[in-house]
């Protein structure tokens, strides 16, 4: 009899997920965002989560949540060790940033830690300037920091992050030795650095400094990819500057949930969220304001985590 009884439950404890992984989701969605608010994450998670709610789509909102702090390191710090696994906490995910910092250590988050679902945007780091900045061209910069070690500032949005291994990347190739200064609060607090002379240059995402070179606030000197981008086709890569920078530093963006998350709802996130941001109203206004995006699936990320994990292994101990 207690074996049957306990027959009993199992199955119906079966019956009960399959019902909920069915039902997913009954209730609005969290997605936290690492960064603070008005950043190119934030800015582009709002967009990519805005179509959430159709019934094409998860039937349910997604509302952004910002952690910012130490270049991404406290919310994903508490993504990995407080979040719930039950398909309604989600969040962002930058790469290289997260793989980077789990690499040098300090913190408590890994890509063991995380499952992807997908991703949505490829933004590559580019070097800025105020608009009445003398510098015209990164040879200018460069120039500058070779007559002046380790004067010449330049704001990112944090440690090991993008903008710092591009910055790194440039003084390996150019032999100098930029003063690189991580801000709080992200790619916005380091882009307002620049715009208000508080630093000599920055480096940050295309989208943000597409954004406030159409205000008149900025220059982009150059783009730390292996080509040119369409949103700035008059703007040379770094490598067509002289400088032996490839796209190491291009600031991957997607969606992730914590490990032990519900393989059912894992697989209906995967199916629905490429499509999300596939959406044509999505995109347009990605396009609009300067955000590239680069949809991938979950397999897709799994392989391109995988090969960040080793690029910036090997880059990481080099530098």
């Amino acid at each position: 009899m207690k074996r049957l009884i306990a027959g009993a439950a199992l199955a119906l404890m079966g019956l009960t997920g399959a019902a909920g992984a069915d039902e997913y989701p009954e209730r609005p969605i969290m997605m936290m965002v690492s960064y603070g608010a008005g950043g190119a994450t934030d800015f582009q998670a709002r967009i990519v989560t805005m179509t959430s709610g159709n019934e094409d789509a998860l039937g349910m909102p997604i509302a952004i949540i910002n952690k910012p702090g130490a270049g991404g390191r406290v919310g994903w710090n508490w993504f990995a060790t407080q979040a719930d696994a039950d398909g309604y906490t989600l969040a962002a995910y930058n790469v290289p940033h997260f793989i980077a910092q789990s690499i040098k250590g300090g913190v408590q988050y890994s890509t063991d830690s995380f499952e992807p679902i997908a991703n949505w945007g490829a933004d590559p780091a580019v070097f800025v300037v105020g608009a009445d900045s003398p510098f015209n061209s990164m040879e200018d910069v460069v120039a500058y920091a070779k007559e002046n070690p380790g004067k010449l500032t330049v704001s990112g949005a944090g440690l090991f992050v993008g903008h710092h291994i591009a910055a790194l990347q440039i003084d390996q190739a150019s032999g100098t030795k930029m003063a690189y200064i991580p801000t709080k609060g992200g790619g916005a607090a380091a882009m307002k650095a620049v715009i208000a002379g508080e630093v000599m240059g920055g480096i940050n995402n295309l989208s943000d400094a597409f954004r406030a070179q159409e205000a008149g606030n900025v220059k982009i000197l150059g783009v730390a990819d292996l080509e040119r981008s369409a949103f700035l086709p008059d703007v040379p890569t770094m490598k067509e500057q002289g400088l032996d920078v490839d796209n190491s530093s291009v600031n991957f963006r997607g969606v992730m949930v914590p490990k032990g998350t519900p393989p059912e709802v894992i697989e209906k996130l995967a199916a629905t969220v490429p499509e999300m941001f596939a959406n044509t109203r999505v995109s347009k206004k990605m396009e609009a304001g300067g955000s590239p995006m680069h949809i991938m699936t979950r397999d897709e990320v799994i392989e391109m985590w995988a090969q960040r994990q080793q690029t910036l292994n090997e880059l990481l101990a080099g530098l």
